[in-house]
């Protein structure tokens, strides 16, 4: 299906989330540096930690009072607070912070980065690379699940305090969910740097607050604090078996949002991040935690909803729900804008068709708007909220997706220390099977929730992942039909010599995937119309396994003679594809352009559906799938930003055979 060349990197969630308030990438670390480690930091807080910072709204009210609650027993809640402390720990701290992180690709993170690295195994079997391809693919189709899981169960869950408030509000919290959601969604056209800026702040002082709260209820009933011991979870597992297994699918709501931090390393820099989890996220979101112990030990009724209860007085909780509905909507504003990344990402690496991305930021590239990808997790964000109706039940389908994603990580990191890190065979083992004893915990918990939700977040992963799949392999096929029905450029070249076709003024630019062949649109224009410009610009555009690729060395010409040029191109998977620019980068290289005087020939394919009967390469209802992906993709001329009164676009009828 997809080779290791295939499969460029980019960061998704799993990975990668376009900055809210602007983008600080590898490039900017020294920048980061120089304004300090402490603001680099501050504003990490604003995207990095959003999804993990609201989890205490609904962890510890759903392992008591979900569909599998436990009993409020001292014993019980010590157990689940050293459960939540070490999966902080072994999890988010110890995998991702201390392990993961270290493996970036010039600076980026995410699985697909991971993904990158690992298929970059010296020696290894074409088998294993296309399984080590899927799993990335597969991973970073699961992020879109999460992004219409994340707002509808951060959103609601926040929002449920108005209960808290009085029980006259509960008719009211769907209808405000709902009208929250689609505000967040219509300002997006409208970029985030406005409120960028106050992210960071705004996310600090949430935690806070998480901590403030946390104090105050730990000072009440300090022996919670035990519940760091290691023997409190040892005990509660080996005491309820049964009961501590359907609690983990509860307890891995406190680390969903983990894998953000490996995913948006290459805005803010492991170093911020590391610093800023450990310095002041971790303590004050573990304390909070503690505070929800203390307070149902003291009183197991607060179970109803335990953070808002966290309140030291009623007049606290109209501002807590507030605040509380501030800190979702800023962690749902980070998925949604990963999920715009992860699709331009997606078509720079070939794995998606072009559709329409608007940059809501002159200065800052990372901040886009993908209007169809907006609308669609709109209208899937409404159903969820609308079909599950509490945050109770949209936690029996939250957590499947995110588990398998930190499985996945944890596989293809095991390749990486094994095969580029060159640790020993029983080192690298010993890495393995401890985390994936640990991630498979989680997983084999939210396998239950499966029936009861869970279902929803593999659908959406497994629907996008045939889209993605389906579109690489389609282009792949077609690429070798067409190449089939190319001639090699050298021999064409030598029949020009011997007396070719009249030549007019002016110049015409063929992008071709294959710059050892003459473009097929090349070949149309002189079967039609009999004529070659006085000289061929071949453009070459290859996107590379970087994030950025320098200016300077982005253009590479080369003089073929018998007025062709062929023109390299090559992006990172983060850059924008600009062919104006690249018209100005080759002018300093001595390659001018008139743009009244320069048309540009583009190939346009039509896909023909093979019969059932015929054998093919690709499964009938793939071919249908990629024929209507085919047919419905933007134009390359809004993608490559080519003015269109200089398009000629010729086309013609493919079958994948």
């Amino acid at each position: 299906m997809l080779s290791s060349r295939d499969i460029k990197t980019s960061n998704t969630r799993s990975s990668s989330r376009a900055i809210p308030g602007g983008k600080m990438t590898a490039e900017h670390t020294p920048h980061g540096e120089k304004s300090g480690l402490a603001a680099t930091a501050l504003a990490a807080m604003g995207v990095v930690f959003g999804d993990i910072g609201t989890s205490p709204l609904y962890t510890v009210k759903e392992v008591f009072a979900g569909h599998h609650p436990l009993p409020v027993t001292a014993d019980n809640v010590l157990g689940i607070l050293s459960l939540v402390f070490w999966a902080l720990t072994i999890t988010v701290s110890l995998k991702y912070v201390i392990f993961i992180m270290r493996a970036d690709n010039k600076g980026e993170g995410g699985i697909m980065a991971l993904t990158a690295l690992a298929l970059r195994t010296a020696n290894a079997s074409p088998r294993i690379l296309w399984m080590m391809s899927a799993l990335g693919i597969f991973g970073a189709a699961l992020f879109y699940g999460d992004a219409v899981i994340t707002p509808a169960m951060s959103v609601l869950s926040a929002i449920e305090g108005l209960e808290v408030v009085t029980p006259l509000l509960t008719p009211y919290v769907l209808p405000i969910t709902v009208s929250i959601l689609i505000l967040l969604f219509l300002f997006q056209r409208h970029g985030t740097a406005a409120v960028g800026a106050l992210f960071g702040p705004l996310m600090m002082f949430w935690f806070a607050t998480l901590g403030a709260l946390g104090l105050w209820n730990v000072i009440q009933y300090p022996s919670v604090l035990a519940a760091i011991n290691p023997w409190y979870a040892i005990a509660f597992v080996i005491k309820h078996q049964g009961v501590a297994f359907l609690a983990l699918g509860s307890v891995v709501l406190a680390i969903t949002g983990g894998e953000a931090l490996y995913a948006d390393m290459g805005h803010f820099g492991r170093r911020a991040i590391k610093w800023a989890w450990f310095a002041f996220v971790f303590p004050l979101l573990y304390l909070n935690y503690l505070g929800q112990g203390a307070l149902i030990l003291n009183d197991p009724k607060a179970i109803e909803n335990p953070f808002f209860l966290m309140a030291p007085s009623e007049l606290l909780l109209i501002p807590l729900v507030i605040m509380a509905t501030i800190a979702t909507v800023i962690a749902s504003q980070a998925v949604i804008s990963g999920a715009f990344s992860l699709t331009s990402q997606a078509m720079q690496l070939g794995y998606c068709p072009r559709i329409r991305i608007k940059f809501t930021s002159e200065r800052e590239k990372g901040q886009i708007y993908v209007p169809n990808i907006n609308w669609l997790l709109l209208l899937a964000v409404i159903i969820v909220v609308l079909g599950f109706k509490s945050s109770t039940n949209l936690a029996s389908a939250y957590g499947i997706a995110v588990t398998l994603t930190m499985m996945i990580d944890t596989i293809l990191a095991f390749v990486v220390v094994r095969a580029l890190w060159k640790w020993s065979w029983p080192r690298a083992a010993l890495f393995l099977v401890f985390f994936v004893v640990v991630d498979f915990a989680f997983f084999s918990a939210n396998v239950i929730k499966i029936f009861d939700g869970g279902w929803f977040p593999l659908a959406l992963g497994f629907s996008v992942f045939a889209l993605l799949s389906t579109w690489r392999l389609g282009r792949r096929l077609l690429y070798e039909k067409l190449q089939q029905d190319s001639i090699p450029l050298d021999a064409f070249l030598v029949s020009l010599a011997d007396g070719g076709p009249h030549r007019v003024d002016g110049t015409g630019i063929f992008l071709t995937a294959s710059p050892e062949g003459v473009p097929r649109a090349l070949l149309h224009n002189l079967y039609h119309n009999k004529v070659l410009h006085e000289r061929v610009v071949l453009l070459n555009v290859v996107t590379e396994d970087v994030p950025h690729v320098p200016e300077g060395d982005s253009v590479c010409i080369e003089t073929l003679g018998e007025g062709f040029s062929r023109v390299f191109v090559r992006y990172g998977f983060k850059d924008d594809p600009d062919v104006p620019r690249i018209m100005e980068l080759c002018a300093e290289q001595g390659l001018r352009f008139d743009m009244m005087e320069t048309s540009f020939f583009l190939g346009r394919e039509t896909v023909v559906t093979m019969p059932i009967s015929r054998r093919v390469r690709m499964a009938y209802w793939r071919q249908i799938l990629f024929t209507w992906m085919f047919r419905n993709a933007d134009p390359a001329t809004a993608f490559f930003k080519i003015p269109p009164n200089r398009v000629v676009e010729l086309g013609a009828q493919v079958e994948l055979a």
